[in-house]
């Protein structure tokens, strides 16, 4: 496994980067903004943006994995080496996820705890109702890890 710092032509992620946050207004908030990294194996397995968000905090923005990647150990090692990379730089790993059975227990796997809830956030932000494990997303949950 090899991981990337992207820095050029980061767009060139979109297609990966809609399958962890599907409205592309949205990713553009933070990409520019954010630190991108890919992960590779053979081949472009997963990617990930993380951005410094003050008082020590650095954020998940969006972490996806190639559907013909996913459930092989690829986003926990991401999340892995984000926390390496980022321990001793700040105080504390978050990520804002939807309230769905598919993501939650992940990030909690991976040593997180859920933090706090900002109500309404993606019938606030996002111009189509997103659905996941048959769920309305409504709420975005977040999950913090000491760094």
């Amino acid at each position: 496994m090899e991981f990337r710092t992207i820095s050029d032509n980061k767009r060139d992620f979109l297609p990966l980067l809609l399958l962890g946050d599907e409205q592309e207004d949205m990713i553009a908030r933070y990409l520019d903004r954010g630190t991108l990294w890919a992960l590779y194996d053979g081949g472009l397995r997963c990617v990930c943006v993380v951005t410094e968000e003050g008082g020590g905090a650095f954020e998940i923005k969006n972490l996806a994995v190639a559907p013909e990647s996913q459930r092989r150990g690829y986003g926990r090692a991401m999340v892995e080496h984000v926390a390496r990379t980022y321990r001793g730089r700040g105080t504390r790993l978050l990520v804002g996820t939807g309230d769905s059975p598919l993501t939650a227990p992940f990030y909690e796997a991976c040593g997180f705890r859920e933090s706090h809830r900002v109500k309404n956030f993606f019938t606030d932000h996002y111009d189509h109702p997103i659905f996941e494990a048959g769920r309305q997303l409504v709420d975005m949950v977040y999950f913090s890890m000491a760094l």
